[in-house]
């Protein structure tokens, strides 16, 4: 069990059966009474996100989630297959639930994996991943005003904005949370 003290942002409690994560949560305290908790709640099964406060001290369960290191193998229609690491068992998750999350994904890459009840909810990507460019525009000589970007695919599908120098070739570094260019590797 949890109590409103240990609340803070990513943390993931259970509230009638159902798993949610600590989107936001402030304390106040109003004018009578005893202090409360105000907090964004997402609901993991399927992503809502509601208002809910809590009296201080308050207690909510703790879901039974756990994160396995498993190994991505293929795509199958629209579910991602991978396999445990340990059992060597597959799971497949559909592609929809890993919010975008699929797109950068090569195979034989190791994720983390969460499981709810021993039902995949969604995948832990690492926070940058190094990928190469497979398709983009050929940079205009001369062209070096700052911030000009161009689009680009990479190795795994997903097209990002990069600036004019990087080549078909290329391993860039990208933010997996934001789709953002880092640099070149």
């Amino acid at each position: 069990m949890y109590s409103t003290t240990d609340f803070r942002k990513g943390l993931k409690i259970e509230i009638d059966g159902t798993p949610f994560e600590i989107v936001e949560f402030q304390h106040f305290k109003p004018g009578k009474g005893g202090a409360m908790v105000r907090t964004k709640l997402r609901n993991l099964l399927n992503d809502r996100v509601v208002d809910n406060t809590f009296r201080s001290g308050e207690k909510v369960g703790r879901p039974d989630m756990e994160t396995r290191e498993m190994q991505y193998l293929y795509r199958e229609g629209d579910d991602l297959v991978f396999m445990d690491l340990t059992t060597y068992e597959q799971l497949h998750i559909a592609e929809d639930s890993t919010d975008g999350k699929a797109g950068f994904l090569k195979e034989a890459q190791q994720v983390r994996v969460l499981l709810y009840n021993g039902k995949p909810l969604d995948i832990d990507l690492p926070v940058s991943l190094v990928l190469e460019v497979t398709d983009t525009e050929p940079g205009a000589k001369g062209d070096t005003v700052s911030n000009v970007t161009k689009p680009a695919t990479l190795e795994t599908g997903i097209v990002i904005g990069v600036p004019i120098f990087v080549n078909i070739g290329d391993r860039v570094k990208v933010d997996t949370r934001t789709r953002d260019y880092l640099g070149r590797e």
